[in-house]
C-alpha cells in the first residue's frame, strides 16, 4: 500500500512515517523504487508506537536504544556511563569472580561465616 495509506490506517501521517523509516524504526525497504508499506512495515510501526507511549519516550530515543542493541561499542560506552554516574553498580573485578568461585567450591557462599570462637 502507499504511504498515505499505511499513515492513516496507522493514525499517523506520511511525514512521521518518513521519519521513523528515516530512523531506522521500520523494516529495511525491499525495493529501490517507491516504497510499499505491507503488513510486516505495519507491525513494526505499531509496536514501535506502542513503545513510545508505554516508556514515554520519542522516535529518536527508541531508534537510539535500538542501536544501543545493534552495536557492542555503543552499548559499552553507555554501560561505561552508567557505572560513573552511579545508574549502574560497578562489576565485579576478576578477583571477586575468583573468589567467590572458590567460596562455592568449598561449599560456601556469599560473606564468609565470622570465626569460630573457642571453648574456655
Amino acid at each position: 500500500m502507499r504511504i498515505s495509506e499505511a499513515a492513516s490506517k496507522l493514525g499517523t501521517t506520511p511525514r512521521m512515517l518518513r521519519y521513523r523509516e528515516a530512523l531506522g524504526l521500520l523494516p529495511a525497504s525491499r525495493s529501490t523504487a517507491q516504497r510499499r508499506y505491507d503488513a510486516r512495515d505495519l507491525a513494526a510501526v505499531r509496536l514501535a508506537l506502542e513503545l513510545e507511549q508505554r516508556y514515554d519516550v520519542t522516535p529518536a530515543a527508541l531508534a537510539f536504544a535500538l542501536r544501543v542493541l545493534a552495536e557492542p561499542s555503543v552499548a559499552a560506552d553507555l554501560r561505561n556511563l552508567g557505572y560513573r554516574t552511579g545508574r549502574l553498580s560497578t562489576p565485579p573485578t576478576p578477583s571477586d569472580i575468583d573468589r567467590e568461585r572458590a567460596l562455592h567450591w568449598l561449599g560456601r557462599s556469599g560473606v564468609l561465616p565470622p570465626p569460630r570462637q573457642r571453648p574456655r
